[in-house]
């Protein structure tokens, strides 16, 4: 078997998100439906991250195993000629045969944009909000996610009952642009929905509802709150997948809103 690692970048308004499933679009299917009408003989590709419905992705990394050996950059161009023109794969490179895209990955980084205005040509990669946002409570609120925590109210009810709901975030950086506030959350994982219902109770510290104080209990014991704050899909992005020696690139938004 030969296996490569691909990175790619994809527009998730209209997925299920990225994981296989019945009855549902999803990036992974449409990934491999691609790669196999290139190679002719099956193939596996598994991704870093399961990002959900909705959600985009700047820079997913996923691994592709296959009995065909083939140029990687011959394989970025056709897989590409077979996909829909919102995903598309940025690079394609040899992978050790025990490369493994989720389980070799040391952090994720998302990103989440939130539109101060409104937006004709970025309304489905945004939060629009109308309401004046303090931008320094947003800042501190941020702050109180830092380290090792128990995040059990921030994720889904749904989630397998198995998983530790405890995650290391590594950082958390607010930078406004034109008109647009980027939030990003750097991790070592995430639970599921846990990114965006951070943004929302961030968003509310921003709009004095939380303080400081209402966040830190949270964080201290289980909350059904952040549930009804959770952010939606449209804002948000998996920006990077990190392995042993990567950087984090510049904060920037996206190509379609610079």
């Amino acid at each position: 078997m030969y296996k490569y690692k691909i990175v790619l970048e994809y527009d998730g308004t209209n997925y299920r998100g990225w994981q296989t499933q019945k009855n549902a679009k999803s990036i992974q299917e449409t990934l491999i439906a691609a790669a196999q009408k290139l190679l002719g003989v099956p193939v596996q590709i598994q991704g870093a991250g399961r990002t959900d419905a909705g959600v985009h992705a700047l820079a997913q990394t996923a691994h592709l195993e296959s009995s065909k050996k083939i140029d990687p950059e011959t394989l970025r161009i056709g897989i590409n000629d077979n996909l829909p023109a919102n995903i598309n794969v940025l690079q394609v490179e040899n992978a050790p045969p025990l490369f493994h895209a989720r389980h070799h990955a040391v952090s994720r980084s998302y990103l989440y944009l939130i539109a101060k205005r409104r937006t004709a040509f970025g309304k489905r990669y945004v939060w629009w909000i109308k309401d004046n946002l303090h931008i320094k409570k947003m800042q501190q609120a941020l702050n109180l996610f830092q380290g090792f925590q128990d995040f059990v109210s921030f994720a889904d009810k749904r989630m397998d009952k198995e998983t530790s709901t405890k995650v290391n975030i590594e950082g958390l950086w607010l930078k406004e642009f034109d008109g647009i506030i980027a939030l990003r959350v750097v991790g070592s994982h995430f639970l599921w929905k846990m990114v965006r219902r951070i943004v929302g109770v961030t968003v509310e510290a921003g709009r004095n509802n939380f303080t400081n104080r209402d966040i830190e209990q949270m964080l201290k014991s289980y909350s059904e709150t952040p549930a009804r704050f959770t952010a939606p899909p449209s804002g948000l992005f998996l920006e990077k997948v990190l392995y042993e020696g990567d950087k984090l690139p510049e904060i920037k938004p996206p190509i379609c809103l610079s």
